[in-house]
């Protein structure tokens, strides 16, 4: 059956209904059968419109990303623009309704005060089907699209996971590789730039801590509670550490540690640590107090604390205060076998005049000097662990608590370690000392993220403590974090969040970087726009697999921001992945 158009059928039936002479409502209805189908055909025309109107928005808008692309690029030059502009905006709308189609563009240069911008309108028609009954034969349609670059500059942060872990299955190779390699993220980033300053990136290596530098040891964001002070219970660490004396040791017998005496620390009575026998973070451990001409005599130095994953910085000096004299009888009453210089006994043991004489100390906790820190430094005290809020020096809860970290034998801070934890790199675009930083990463101890994250952030702040520029009030910036880890957290700055191995229950140590993430995403700029945006990135090449980090899934800023990665190779092709994403918000918004 051959179809016939609205309009033909109009013109054949109208003039039937006009003729008609049996009834009234023929003539009624002939008469109202126009302005319904003008009705009825304005609807349909203006679908088609708007149809086409969408569809040239949408190629206009194309077509203008990928002019500014080419100049940015220095692909095209200015002379190029317009018929540039046309050869991508017809490849791009293929509009079977469109007719008389234009497209009209305006360049102009960026200069010293004003970003370089591309202003592209396009204008059509159709023809209608019903319009044109009421005399509109055709409909005209125009559409507008702007694209500014040149004032959005890009500062990207990465938090990168150097656990132990990342040793193996190529992993940190991999993601050497697809940072600083050949046409990794930071080249694909630096080519941004046409500029210095345009782009800056910063690295930031983590394990359950991050290193910042042993040179910054007089700077003012330093927070020196738990270095000064002997083990006592710090503020959030909870029974993991002793208080002197404690249970196990009453005071008096506090008095009575001089040289000579034993150790009072032992993991089995209540401590984790024992005693060495120097205040350096390196003294050989001891079973003895230093016996009066040793070097360091009648130090009490606590050593490494298993718990904390730590040293303390620091020893007790003593000094005798006064002799108590003791009459004792029986075979009870004796000195340590003789080496214990706080005490001395005369006569024959089990008679009468058998006298114990026994040296009671006042100890002094001296800290190390702050020079002597590797760089190490924890979570913040809490709330501030899961804020980007700027440290103030008369606030010490905004302040970084330094850290003497030693895991698996290892001080991984330390300048001579043979496995170090690589220092921070604020923001930079000296592109080549980024590679090499990253390039120089080596895997060493547990997993904390959040601390990870809370220091790419600390390195997008403006003249923050890793002194990032200042912005500009006139420009755009994105800032970027992207945090990849291979594995699951397992430690932080509280000991009884997590041992290393595993976290305790109820995930505390997430539950931190959880409400870290929320925070971050709930910052907004100036113009009420997202501060940051956040990538994810979760390596899981464990068998078994390790479950899927709910704390990474819904720190990323969209559900297309987070990755599960199941093998090392994948890690080059994510990254090149987030690089071509960044290239994009870079040329243009």
């Amino acid at each position: 059956m051959t179809a016939v158009s609205p309009l033909r059928f109009c013109r054949r039936v109208v003039p039937q209904f006009v003729r008609d002479r049996r009834g009234n409502i023929s003539m009624l209805f002939a008469i109202a059968l126009v302005p319904i189908l003008a009705f009825i055909g304005a609807g349909i025309d203006y679908s088609r419109v708007n149809a086409a109107r969408t569809s040239m928005q949408g190629a206009l808008d194309s077509a203008a990303l990928m002019l500014s692309r080419d100049l940015s690029q220095g692909t095209i030059t200015a002379s190029d623009v317009p018929a540039k502009a046309s050869a991508y905006f017809k490849a791009l709308y293929t509009s079977a309704d469109a007719q008389n189609v234009t497209v009209n563009v305006s360049y102009t240069a960026s200069t010293s005060s004003s970003p370089s911008n591309i202003q592209l309108s396009a204008s059509g028609q159709i023809v209608t089907q019903f319009m044109k009954i009421v005399g509109f034969p055709t409909m005209d349609f125009g559409v507008k699209g702007t694209t500014t670059w040149g004032d959005v500059k890009m500062r990207v942060a990465l938090a990168l996971d150097n656990t132990g872990s990342m040793a193996s299955s190529g992993k940190m190779t991999a993601l050497q590789n697809a940072v600083a390699g050949s046409g990794g993220l930071i080249d694909q980033l630096s080519g941004l730039a046409k500029t210095p300053g345009d782009v800056y990136i910063s690295v930031v290596p983590f394990a359950k801590v991050v290193n910042v530098g042993a040179s910054n040891y007089s700077q003012s964001w330093l927070d020196w509670t738990d270095w000064q002070n002997p083990p006592t219970i710090q503020p959030n660490n909870g029974s993991y550490q002793a208080a002197i004396p404690n249970t196990k040791l009453t005071q008096a017998q506090w008095d009575m540690v001089g040289p000579g005496s034993a150790c009072p620390f032992t993991s089995g009575n209540g401590y984790y640590f024992g005693c060495v026998s120097g205040p350096t973070s390196g003294s050989a451990s001891t079973s003895t107090i230093p016996k009066t001409g040793d070097a360091n005599a009648g130090q009490v130095c606590p050593g490494y604390d298993s718990a904390s994953h730590s040293y303390y910085n620091g020893c007790w000096t003593t000094a005798k205060t006064s002799t108590v004299v003791t009459y004792c009888t029986g075979s009870s009453c004796k000195c340590s076998n003789g080496a214990n210089e706080s005490c001395s006994c005369t006569g024959t043991s089990g008679t009468s005049g058998y006298t114990c004489k026994v040296n009671t100390y006042t100890k002094t906790w001296v800290a190390n000097a702050f020079s002597s820190w590797t760089g190490c430094v924890a979570d913040r005290t809490q709330p501030n662990d899961a804020t980007a809020v700027s440290p103030v020096a008369s606030d010490v809860k905004t302040l970084f608590p330094t850290n003497q970290h030693m895991e698996n034998n290892t001080q991984y801070c330390s300048s001579t370690a043979t496995t170090k934890l690589a220092q921070i790199v604020p923001l930079s675009y000296s592109w080549s000392s980024l590679k090499s930083a990253v390039n120089a990463m080596q895997p060493t101890g547990g997993t904390n993220q959040a601390i990870g994250l809370a220091w790419a952030v600390q390195s997008l702040i403006p003249n923050g403590v890793l002194g990032a520029p200042s912005e500009d009030a006139n420009t755009t910036y994105n800032r970027v974090i992207i945090l990849l880890s291979d594995g699951l957290n397992t430690e932080d700055r509280w000991p009884e969040y997590g041992n290393g191995s595993s976290q305790a229950s109820g995930n505390p140590i997430d539950a931190r970087q959880a409400l870290l993430c929320s925070n971050l995403k709930n910052t907004k700029d100036s113009k009420g726009n997202s501060m940051y945006t956040i990538y994810t990135i979760q390596v899981n090449t464990s068998s078994p697999a390790d479950p899927t980090s709910t704390v990474l899934q819904n720190c990323a800023s969209s559900p297309d921001k987070f990755y599960m990665l199941t093998s090392s190779s994948q890690i080059v092709t994510t990254f090149n992945s987030i690089g071509t994403a960044l290239s994009k918000l870079r040329v243009a918004r």
